[in-house]
C-alpha cells in the first residue's frame, strides 16, 4: 500500500481528533470539523461502535500520527511484545525513536512529514554519519544532527525559533549546532499524543 497523501484534515476528522500533520505554521484549525466523519453523509448518528471498531481505530490513530505503513507496525508491534515491560508503552518507545519523530521533537521539523522528506534527502546525520531511511530507530546516547553543508540550515533555524512544543525530557537540544541527544527512553507521559495503547494490545491480541 502507498503512503498517504491525500488531505490531512480528512484523517483527522475520521479519527474524531486533531493528529498533528500539519505543521504548526499551518494549523488544521476549524478546517477540521472532528465531530463529523469526511464525506457526504458524516458521521452516523445513534450507532454504537464496536468494541473491535474502537480498539482498530486506535490502532489507526497511532499508524497516522507517526505516519507507518501496516506491516511496519506490526513490526514494532513485535518487538514491544518481545521486550520487556508494558507493551503498548514499548510500542510507543519504538515509534518515538523513529528518526523522522525524533527530527520531528527536537523542532527542527515542522511536522514528522517534513521531518522524513529532510531525512530522505540526505540532510540528517546520526553520531556523524548521514541516515537516510526515517524509520531508523534512534538508541540512548545516539546524536541526531542537520549536516553541515545541508541547504536546509535557514528552514530548520526557523522551525528551531518557530516557538513549538518544548522538547520533551528524554531529548537535550543544542540550538545553536542544531543537534540534539537522545538521553534515554521516553517515559509514557512524555508521550504527548490522543492514543489509548491498550486498546492496540487488545486489537492485536485476539
Amino acid at each position: 500500500m502507498a503512503r498517504y497523501l491525500g488531505p490531512k484534515a480528512k484523517l483527522s476528522r475520521r479519527e474524531a481528533t486533531d493528529l498533528f500533520l500539519k505543521s504548526a505554521r499551518r494549523p488544521i484549525g476549524d478546517k477540521a470539523k472532528f465531530d463529523s466523519k469526511p464525506g457526504q453523509h458524516g458521521r452516523t448518528s445513534g450507532t454504537r461502535t464496536s468494541d473491535y471498531g474502537i480498539q482498530l481505530r486506535e490502532k489507526q490513530k497511532a499508524k497516522r500520527i507517526y505516519g507507518v505503513l501496516e506491516a511496519q507496525f506490526r513490526r514494532y508491534f513485535a518487538w514491544a511484545e518481545a521486550d520487556k515491560g508494558v507493551t503498548g508503552e514499548n510500542l510507543l518507545k519504538y515509534l518515538e525513536r523513529r528518526l523522522d519523530n525524533v527530527v520531528f521533537r527536537l523542532g527542527m521539523a515542522a511536522s514528522r512529514r517534513e521531518a522524513r522528506q529532510m531525512i530522505g534527502h540526505g540532510h540528517v546525520q546520526v553520531n556523524g554519519r548521514k541516515v537516510s531511511i526515517p524509520s531508523f530507530i534512534v538508541k540512548v546516547g545516539e546524536v541526531v544532527q542537520l549536516r553541515p553543508t545541508s541547504k536546509m540550515q535557514e528552514r530548520v533555524a526557523d522551525n528551531l525559533t518557530a516557538g513549538r512544543s518544548p522538547v520533551p525530557p528524554w531529548l537535550d537540544l543544542d540550538v545553536t549546532e542544531k543537534k540534539g541527544t537522545v538521553r534515554g527512553l521516553p517515559l509514557r507521559e512524555d508521550i504527548q499524543i490522543p492514543v489509548q495503547e491498550q486498546l492496540i494490545v487488545e486489537l492485536f491480541s485476539k
